[in-house]
C-alpha cells in the first residue's frame, strides 16, 4: 500500500516557523508533482504549494513569499518550509501526489495529515 506520512506540525506563535515534512513509501516521488494542500474548520480544502517532477514550485497568493516547498528525491521526502506563520494558517496540512509529473492540484494519494496551530 502506498504510504505518504507526514510530520512537523505543531503549536507555533504568530511570526514563527515550521518545518513539514512527508515522507513517501512503497513509490519513487521523483516521478511525480508533490503537493501541500490544508483545510481550516469549516473551510474547504484548499492547495498551497506543488512542485513538479522538474522542481518547478507553485504557491498559493496567500503563502507566496513565506513559504517553500521542495523534495529531496534521495530521500523520498518532500518539505514545506512555513515562515512569518500567522493565525490564518492555522489548519491540517496534507502531502498530497499528483498523479502525473505535473503540477495541477489533482492528487491521487493522500496523507493523513498534520496539525498546524499559530496562536499566542
Amino acid at each position: 500500500q502506498l504510504q505518504l506520512v507526514e510530520s512537523g506540525g505543531g503549536l507555533v506563535q504568530p511570526g514563527g516557523s515550521l518545518r513539514l515534512s512527508c515522507v513517501a513509501s512503497r513509490f519513487t516521488l521523483s516521478y511525480n508533482g508533490m503537493s501541500w494542500f490544508r483545510q481550516a474548520p469549516g473551510k474547504e480544502r484548499e492547495g498551497v504549494s506543488c512542485i513538479s517532477a522538474s522542481q518547478r514550485t507553485y504557491y498559493s497568493d496567500s503563502v507566496k513569499g513565506r513559504f517553500t516547498i521542495s523534495r529531496d528525491n534521495a530521500k523520498n521526502t518532500v518539505y514545506l518550509q512555513m515562515n512569518n506563520l500567522n493565525p490564518e494558517d492555522s489548519a491540517i496540512y496534507y502531502c498530497a501526489r499528483e498523479s502525473g509529473p505535473s503540477c495541477g492540484y489533482r492528487p491521487d494519494y493522500w496523507g493523513q495529515g498534520t496539525q498546524v496551530t499559530v496562536s499566542s
